[in-house]
């Protein structure tokens, strides 16, 4: 199929992003950090003296089970998201995270850190869904990739902040060691709010409201620099447009509407996959337990195993950044199979460390499952972390976005509760030996993943999200492209004669001047 005319446009734009004044503000919108820095802090607190003699931490597993009960609050995420809009998703969702992050400051018992918990889980879901949307609905086709990717890759900022700060509060006697850290917790959440006031709504949102004339100016802004009369921005709007009204023509309501065809049940199989494979490719280990593993391969000094922690991350975020610059710049497919490979033998090789260890109690052996660890973290994100959100906002169209985003996030947090539920029963009753069982099924669902990857994704790279929304309706993408095309026609029939109609107007104009 030969490329539609929007994106023959957009391809004529060769101005880099970076550039583009309008356009690096969307990097601003970071709401990962929030996510991140509660996965990092959390990790490294399971080294912090006065978080491992504490009576919330004993009861650690009971607090996870709860945590994971506000998933079923889940539902609520896309309602706010498609009706209020996704700047107010943000702000609400970073709202309910400052309000946990005092709360479990202020803990003076197991019921006030629950019920923190509960308040943060439920935050972190509307803040995540609504700026990927958003940032995938105000990115230029170009550089949606990009943006999409770095949003993601701002996840290691909280994270090595996160862990910077139990570094240093480590040996604190006092319970500060672990309130210093959840009392940092409001920074990134704080920053959501402050920036979400620079950014606008997206453009796909205002359209299907009736605000055709606001988008048209955020359209402009964003993708032309302010330029009113570029032909791109024209040709974007009509495709956004004409869209949106096919998908209000065959679009049913509620969330049946992802089961209600075949195509939608693929994406459906997608984000859900897609959210039990970026918590079980064997991160949720180093995410959460990295101090328990540490343990298991003979190093126990706690300074050793937050300075470990730290590296990690810091490494992570810069693998991660310069993936997310690179990765877009291949198919989506074929990233997807390096990121699934790597982490398989990457993964086979851990294990395989792991029980020579626990056979020998081998320093080269214990060293080797470090680096397999530091090897990891840039095979994960080639794909998982680099293209996981740009990818989501691809396969679903504008009218079951956040619903699809949102079952992702369902999928991936009850894999985190696996992980954080299941995984610290195991690693502390069973130690290395149960490691390695387990550390061999994730060797073989890695290998699952291959196989799906390469029967069941689609390639989605080039292309408008216009252009992605009938991925699998064949009859719809034909009259999308019909319809775009006339109006796009009639335009530039309008434009010409009222060009024609200036000319034949201007001679006059100045003779009757002089």
């Amino acid at each position: 199929m030969s490329d539609p005319v929007v994106t023959k446009l957009a391809q004529q734009d060769t101005t880099p992003w970076y550039r583009k004044p309008n356009l690096r503000l969307l990097y601003l919108i970071s709401s990962q950090h929030a996510s991140a820095f509660d996965s990092s802090m959390m990790n490294g607190l399971q080294a912090v003296d006065s978080w491992i003699t504490s009576s919330l931490r004993v009861a650690w597993p009971d607090v996870s089970n709860l945590f994971a009960r506000c998933d079923l609050r889940l539902p609520l995420v896309p309602w706010v998201t498609d009706v209020l809009g996704r700047r107010r998703a943000i702000l609400f969702g970073s709202i309910l995270m400052i309000i946990g992050a005092v709360i479990q400051t202020a803990s003076q018992n197991f019921a006030m850190f629950v019920i923190a918990r509960f308040i943060l889980g439920l935050g972190i879901p509307f803040a995540i869904v609504a700026a990927s949307s958003l940032i995938g609905e105000l990115s230029h086709p170009k550089e949606r990739a990009i943006l999409g990717s770095l949003f993601n890759s701002c996840y290691f900022i909280g994270s090595i902040v996160a862990a910077g700060v139990t570094l240093g509060t480590f040996a604190m006697p006092s319970d500060w060691g672990w309130r210093i850290p959840s009392l940092l917790q409001l920074t990134p959440s704080s920053l959501q709010i402050l920036f979400i006031y620079f950014l606008p709504e997206s453009p796909r949102w205002l359209i299907s409201k009736g605000r055709g004339e606001e988008a048209f100016g955020i359209l402009a802004k964003y993708h032309a620099e302010g330029d009113m009369n570029s032909e791109f921005v024209k040709a974007e709007y009509v495709q956004i447009e004409k869209t949106l009204e096919i998908e209000r023509e065959t679009a049913k309501v509620g969330w049946r509407e992802l089961v209600a065809t075949s195509g939608m049940r693929k994406r459906l199989l997608i984000g859900a996959f897609l959210g039990l494979v970026t918590q079980w490719s064997g991160n949720g280990l180093t995410s959460y337990f990295l101090a328990p593993i540490l343990d298991n391969v003979g190093i126990h000094d706690n300074r050793t195993k937050n300075l470990i922690n730290l590296a990690n991350t810091c490494w992570g975020f810069l693998n991660a950044t310069i993936l997310a610059l690179t990765m877009s710049r291949f198919k989506r497919r074929t990233v997807y199979l390096s990121c699934t490979i790597s982490l398989l033998l990457i993964f086979s090789g851990w294990t395989v460390a792991s029980a020579k260890y626990a056979m020998t109690s081998s320093q080269g052996s214990s060293r080797a499952v470090i680096a397999f660890i530091f090897l990891y973290s840039p095979a994960y994100n080639m794909a998982y972390n680099a293209l996981t959100y740009t990818f989501l906002v691809e396969i679903f169209p504008f009218h079951v976005r956040a619903k699809g985003i949102t079952i992702f996030q369902w999928f991936s947090r009850m894999a985190g509760f696996f992980n954080q539920f299941v995984n610290p029963i195991g690693i502390a009753n069973a130690g290395q030996s149960l490691f390695v069982e387990r550390a061999a099924h994730y060797c073989v669902f890695l290998a699952f993943e291959v196989v799906f990857v390469y029967f069941l994704f689609p390639e989605t790279a080039n292309r408008t999200l216009e252009e992605l929304s009938f991925l699998y309706e064949g009859d719809q993408l034909r009259e999308q492209k019909k319809r775009v095309e006339k109006e796009i026609h009639v335009n530039d029939k309008s434009s010409e004669h009222n060009s024609e109609h200036d000319k034949a107007e201007s001679p006059s104009h100045t003779e009757h001047i002089s």
